[in-house]
């Protein structure tokens, strides 16, 4: 992949303020049309643009820039990186070492039955298997299903817990908030709280007419022994 320079415009500024290049040869380098390049010049165009410059960056070099002001037809070479840095590279499905790979269905029947909502695609992401396997192990037709044990990809060291995490995120992204007949919360029916307010206070009244028959029952008691006090006291 060929080298490209940094902020195009930028450094034309500053070639044009510090340099003797041509026009031309700003704008072969730059990768700018020779007329912008003199619109920059004029103050035209890039105002308020804060020149880089390319030497600092590593991206030319004095000699090459002397060789320039030197011949009007030479054309300026990017200076080679000193540092590569490497291509990123296409994201393919995911490396499980060999010592490993044999505890791949135990981490796909925990995903199964843990988090329903993951896509096929989800899950070979996540522990590098392929479609088939999985709709294996989902319908209990794997050769090894009998010995299967549901274990959790991130404990076995398949997958990381931010990438689960990431992955049951997206997969929830989409679904309708869970009902509470799902949750396990719902109203009691109207009829059971009524008879349960009736009975209450049928035994709240049934309180109240024992304790007026203990109150009633005590005054009697006491007036019948008034007497006898009296007659006691006139002796």
């Amino acid at each position: 992949m060929a080298q490209q320079l940094l902020m195009p415009k930028a450094t034309a500024v500053w070639l044009v303020d510090n340099t003797a290049l041509s026009f031309d040869q700003i704008a072969q380098f730059c990768k700018l049309h020779p007329l912008e390049v003199k619109a920059i010049a004029d103050g035209e165009a890039a105002q308020g643009i804060k020149g880089l410059d390319p030497i600092a960056t590593g991206q030319l070099s004095r000699d090459e820039i002397a060789r320039g002001e030197a011949d009007v037809n030479y054309k300026l070479k990017i200076s080679e990186p000193k540092v590569r840095v490497p291509e990123s590279k296409r994201r393919g499905p995911r490396y499980t070492p060999v010592s490993k790979r044999q505890d791949r269905p135990n981490a796909i029947l925990w995903l199964v039955r843990n988090h329903p909502e993951l896509k096929d695609a989800q899950i070979s992401r996540l522990v590098g298997t392929t479609k088939s396997t999985i709709e294996q192990i989902r319908e209990r037709t794997h050769w090894n299903s009998a010995n299967l044990t549901p274990m959790d990809p991130v404990t076995l060291g398949l997958c990381s817990q931010i990438d689960l995490d990431l992955e049951v995120e997206k997969a929830s992204k989409g679904r309708p908030l869970p009902s509470a007949a799902e949750l396990g919360a719902s109203l009691q029916p109207a009829a059971e709280t009524e008879n349960l307010d009736f009975g209450y206070r049928g035994e709240r009244e049934e309180e109240k007419e024992i304790d007026a028959d203990a109150v009633f029952a005590k005054l009697s008691s006491l007036k019948s022994n008034r007497p006898e006090e009296d007659e006691d006291e006139n002796f």
